[in-house]
């Protein structure tokens, strides 16, 4: 279940598999992206959830909790994949606004504020990647899993898999949770009724560690929750405007 008493103005959920060498540049880089966002709009949270890592991920989590108490390092005992580990920290989160990004550093934690300035605009702003620095095989299952997604779940999303997204919690409410979701989370939103928004973000190549994505487990899997989303999207509860009928007035205390 989603926190439903948000007490700061911004969360920031970042996953992390096998990530060592990433964890604490990417902690400095989001607190210097967002250092402007203090008191007035609510202070912030930095939600770092290890995926039962199997490097020095989850000890050097703990070092950056220790470096500054913004930091929130939690840690799954077991691997459950990466939907599971943003939902976990979407869970735990404490924000009226939920950020998220990938730990390898290729998203820029920089494109943060100019995404919350859109906030008062719509409820999702979602990143698209520009001048994407991946290996081929990478580019190529993405391009792939976008056009089939494009086809079957008629989205005009250009980059549903960019991982760089600002939000508001209550987004998240009566949402599935599947293995995948991160890969459908705007598709699913706008299909909700919600106003999502897309914008051109910044991509880095890696530095540290490697990518955990290829043919097998990115594109396969993908295609293959094309059905499963596709179900939900037609057969979902939406909102429908309602007309009540007023209460009838109480009898007068004279008659």
């Amino acid at each position: 279940m989603i926190h439903d008493e948000p007490a700061l103005g911004l969360s920031v959920v970042v996953p992390l598999y096998n990530e060592a060498g990433n964890v604490l540049p990417l902690a400095q880089k989001v607190f210097a992206a967002l250092g402007s966002f203090g008191a007035q709009e609510g202070g912030m949270e930095l939600v770092l959830v290890d995926d039962a890592s199997t490097d020095e991920t989850w000890s050097r989590m703990q070092e950056a909790q220790r470096a500054d108490s913004r930091v929130r390092a939690i840690r799954h005992v077991k691997n459950a994949g990466q939907s599971a580990a943003v939902w976990t920290g979407c869970a735990a989160s404490r924000g009226r606004l939920i950020a998220t990004l990938d730990g390898d550093l290729q998203n820029d934690p920089a494109d943060l504020p100019g995404m919350l300035k859109l906030m008062s605009e719509c409820d999702m702003v979602c990143g698209m990647r520009m001048n994407r620095q991946d290996s081929a095989v990478r580019r190529l299952s993405s391009a792939i899993a976008r056009a089939v997604r494009r086809s079957v779940l008629r989205s005009e999303f250009r980059d549903t898999g960019c991982a760089l997204r600002v939000f508001k919690r209550e987004v998240l409410e009566g949402l599935p949770r599947f293995n995948g979701l991160h890969r459908f989370l705007p598709i699913l939103v706008q299909g909700s009724g919600a106003r999502v928004r897309e914008v051109p973000v910044s991509h880095h190549p890696r530095v540290a560690g490697k990518s955990k994505y290829g043919i097998g487990n990115r594109l396969g899997r993908g295609l293959w929750d094309l059905v499963g989303v596709r179900w939900f999207l037609k057969r979902q509860i939406r909102h429908q405007n309602t007309v009540e009928s007023p209460a009838p007035r109480p009898a007068s205390a004279g008659k």
